[in-house]
């Protein structure tokens, strides 16, 4: 079994609107949200033996704060140029490339490439939108990341910081 989290990116900082987009970073929010949304998932147990981030400040500074909390090296954070603001089938080509030792991976990324992806992923459920620091995790039954796509996939949760 292979276990894929989906992350999208915390809240973001718009206080200069003419900073490029890549280099934007977390506002307040996004800051306090992502060690949240960390820790609710060390209460489910669910903790990634992989990290994979778009290169994105937001997305890197997010991935940075949930790998500390989960007491995960930063340094081995892996940076995917081809996570950022891509289509649901980049995502596919990522997991494909993982190494099969790793059963739990987390891939943080954006809008509204992720959306799509967890649409994809599963027909057990469909959401309108991943919030920021929100969390889509589905089980696959497959021990090949390269027959990801094709396996049987089970969802498991859908989380985001401020589900009722």
């Amino acid at each position: 079994m292979k276990t894929l989290l989906l992350i999208r990116h915390a809240k973001s900082s718009w206080t200069d609107p003419d900073m490029d987009d890549f280099d934007r970073p977390l506002n307040k929010r996004g800051k306090q949200n992502a060690p949240e949304m960390a820790n609710r998932l060390l209460e489910r147990g669910m903790v990634p033996e992989l990290i994979i981030a778009s290169p994105a400040k937001r997305t890197r500074t997010t991935a940075k704060i949930m790998a500390g909390e989960w007491k995960y090296p930063k340094q081995a954070i892996l940076l995917e140029e081809e996570l950022y603001l891509c289509y649901a089938a980049t995502f596919l080509k990522v997991i494909t490339k993982i190494d099969d030792d790793f059963n739990a991976v987390a891939i943080f990324a954006h809008n509204p490439g992720i959306t799509d992806f967890a649409n994809y992923l599963t027909e057990e459920i469909r959401i309108d939108n991943v919030p920021t620091t929100g969390i889509f995790a589905v089980q696959a039954d497959t021990n090949c990341w390269k027959d990801f796509d094709l396996a049987k996939k089970k969802f498991l949760f859908f989380e985001y910081p401020r589900k009722d």
